[in-house]
């Protein structure tokens, strides 16, 4: 007996994020792609403005300008939001008014202080009323099945993702008690991360064999980071957090110094294995061996190691990821899969 499918559609289709999440979701045998939304693009093929979906997606699709009224009338079950913040939040209240599911990629929801949300973004948050409802989530991290019956699901940041999964077990186990200002964080990312827009600081001529940091000290990620911390540990958490922009596609590769003294690094490990036991995308690497972003490129993965330096009293985590799936479309495909109860891994591997 056939398996239903469920129709899924996805707004902001043309970004770097959102044509990784098409890819996904037309690999997916259970889903089935109703809409492809982009208002710059509307009535244009998809393969004919996105040419690497070429052989991936029905040739006679093309992308539409749906507004968000009209995408809470159709009839597509689970709509991915992939658009800037403050924008998700118009297609979020009617979608989810009409009983949709919203699975949203921006910032719009990541927050529950929405204090923070207008320190860090500038203004006051355009959906507070959907802000409580939302569910913010990284799989492997959850601690209850609550957050599946949520019709709107927050997906993390991508930095975010690369940190939170090795640090947070390790806060919950009373492992490290970060002191503030000494829980440090690097961090770079692939020039996709940025998104898909003309300018010249992105130009392969301006990126190709040059590496800078940017948003010191005060990057946005910087709230939902210390707000997921604060959760985990139980009380206030202070991060420095230094992200860089490296010249390559994808990926995310981040080093994470916590204050450790006189834990090893085994002890980091259990820790580790015990939370991730069975968990198909998180791969712990031995102590020394660094994780490496071509390793996790094209992947859903998150790979992770520690090392403990008794010099300093430091533990030093490294971590890598593609930012493109792990990072976004691709966890938002595994939060689906884990709602309607499929395997976590259908479509993603």
């Amino acid at each position: 007996m056939s398996q239903p499918v469920i129709k899924v559609g996805v707004v902001g289709a043309s970004g770097y994020t959102g044509e990784e999440l098409v890819r996904t979701l037309a690999r997916h045998s259970r889903l089935r792609i109703a809409a492809v939304c982009s208002r710059t693009l509307a009535g244009r093929p998809v393969i004919g403005e996105l040419p690497r979906l070429r052989g991936v997606v029905d040739p006679s699709l093309k992308f539409s300008s749906s507004s968000p009224e009209e995408c809470a009338a159709s009839d597509v079950d689970v709509w991915f939001l992939a658009l800037p913040h403050g924008v998700a939040a118009e297609y979020a209240r009617p979608l989810v008014a009409a009983g949709r599911r919203v699975l949203d990629l921006s910032a719009d929801f990541r927050l529950q202080d929405l204090a923070l949300y207008r320190r860090y973004y500038g203004h006051e948050h355009p959906a507070p009323e959907l802000a409580a409802q939302a569910r913010y989530v990284i799989p492997e991290l959850q601690t209850d099945e609550a957050w599946k019956s949520s019709r709107l699901v927050a997906c993390p940041g991508c930095y975010p993702t690369s940190v939170q999964i090795p640090v947070i077990p390790l806060l919950r186990a009373g492992l490290v008690r970060p002191e503030p200002g000494r829980l440090v964080i690097n961090s770079s990312s692939g020039v996709s991360g940025a998104g898909k827009k003309a300018d010249v600081a992105y130009l392969f001529s301006e990126r190709d064999g040059s590496m800078k940091a940017y948003g010191v000290p005060g990057h946005r990620h910087i709230a939902e980071i210390e707000e997921q911390f604060a959760v985990a540990a139980g009380a206030p958490v202070v991060v420095q957090f230094s992200p860089h922009l490296a010249p390559m596609h994808r990926g995310i590769a981040s080093t994470i110094v916590v204050p450790g003294p006189g834990i090893s690094a085994a002890q980091v490990e259990e820790v580790w294995h015990k939370a991730y036991a069975g968990r198909p995308f998180v791969s712990i690497l031995a102590s020394g061996d660094f994780p490496d972003t071509a390793h996790v490129a094209g992947t859903n993965r998150v790979a992770m190691s520690v090392v403990a330096d008794p010099r300093t009293g430091n533990l030093v985590i490294t971590s890598a990821i593609d930012n493109l799936l792990k990072g976004a479309g691709g966890q938002a495909v595994q939060c689906l899969n884990l709602i309607q109860g499929w395997d976590e891994t259908e479509g993603l591997r």
